[in-house]
């Protein structure tokens, strides 16, 4: 792989599974789907508990310390920064969940295992359009029909209290948030839940779970339309081989949401380029940093994981 496929992360790059022609059995996917593992289907529920216990624990070891230096913390109050803490330290959980999982039984992973490969950028591009055109008709539908109260979240991370913590609050909900919880949700319980009963169980049940993880930051009638956008995400996943489709489409969305609840105008689609660029720059430095690696043909134990998976 060349180093201008290195550098962009949507870059087309080769099809490295195992052809039939060199392993004598029939392709496990088309190119471009997304990856097989052999991950077991019980992690998926043990990563999202993993990932809720890990965030429970981070949280206390981000309050106990403000409480202690006189921070006023109370079950029905957590200041803004505070807050924006716990909610990070959530999305990390969610990450450190899913690669610890994905490593049961001695596993090697790779970041590309969880979707982090390139994939053609106007097939992305075209995919994720129709994806957010069509949830973009439902939600319209949705608050017509039900009238659903205003989301209190970006209150909850002080986004109106100063200009830093609406600058913290835009790139939590709009670059961390969906970075993170695409690893968790798509890139592996999607994945192992594949290896259940196929693609359709896997993507209902990771989009009932993804709009059910949003209960307490979202209004209860919005659980079913986010469960439906998590559902389009697998597919979106599934069709583009590739998990960066869907972090760009999540990131777009909560910006249209973030900008709709501060009420602004053309600061919305600013603030679509601005964390569309920051996702690019983290891709393109982990890249540089060996973090995410180009996806090679595998040898041994770990091709028979990858081709073996369902």
């Amino acid at each position: 792989m060349d180093d201008s496929t290195l550098e962009n992360p949507l870059a087309p790059s080769r099809d490295t599974t195992p052809r039939a022609e060199a392993t004598g059995q029939p392709s496990p996917q088309p190119p471009l789907r997304a990856p097989v593992t052999d991950w077991p289907p019980w992690t998926a529920a043990a990563a999202l508990v993993g990932g809720l216990v890990l965030a429970a624990v981070g949280g206390l070891i981000v309050d106990i310390p403000a409480a202690v230096f006189g921070v006023s913390i109370t079950a029905s109050h957590i200041p803004a920064g505070v807050e924006i803490a716990d909610t990070a330290v959530q999305d990390a959980a969610f990450v450190a969940a899913a690669v610890f999982f994905a490593h049961i039984g001695g596993r090697t992973v790779r970041a590309w295992q969880f979707g982090l490969r390139p994939t053609p950028f106007w097939r992305a591009v075209r995919r994720a359009a129709l994806l957010l055109f069509a949830f973009l008709i439902l939600s319209l539908i949705w608050v017509g029909i039900f009238h659903s109260p205003k989301e209190k979240l970006l209150e909850q991370l002080g986004a109106g209290e100063s200009t830093i913590l609406l600058l913290l609050s835009a790139a939590l909900t709009c670059v961390v948030a969906p970075i993170c919880e695409e690893f968790l949700f798509r890139g592996y319980m999607f994945t192992a839940l594949r290896n259940w009963r196929g693609v359709w169980p896997a993507a209902v049940i990771s989009g009932l779970v993804f709009g059910g993880v949003h209960a307490g930051s979202a209004p209860a009638l919005d659980l079913l339309p986010l469960a439906g956008l998590g559902f389009g995400l697998c597919l979106l996943y599934l069709y583009t081989g590739s998990l960066y489709p869907c972090i760009a489409a999540h990131s777009l969305n909560n910006s249209i949401a973030f900008g709709s609840l501060e009420d602004w105008g053309w600061q919305i689609p600013v603030l679509m380029v601005a964390a569309l660029a920051l996702i690019w720059l983290i891709a393109r430095t982990l890249i540089r940093a060996g973090v995410i690696t180009p996806e090679r043909p595998l040898a041994g134990a770990d091709a028979g994981a990858v081709v073996s998976g369902g």
